[in-house]
């Protein structure tokens, strides 16, 4: 599960310091991605399973 300070991003692992980030509060947990890999968050979550709980059940936007 995320925790508030692992703030790289789920996708690239990159942390605050090299990019910006975006919080995700998903399934009682915070996680990060950064910009470049919100398209992956919307349009290919599956990606993602793994890193992000039950993320290979999301639906694609």
């Amino acid at each position: 599960m995320g925790k508030e300070n692992d703030k790289v991003c789920l996708f690239c692992k990159r942390d605050d310091e090299t990019v910006p980030l975006v919080q995700l509060d998903y399934k009682g947990g915070s996680y990060w991605i950064c910009p470049q890999h919100i398209p992956v968050l919307i349009h290919d979550p599956s990606q993602l399973a793994g890193m992000l709980p039950d993320a290979e059940n999301l639906q694609a936007g």
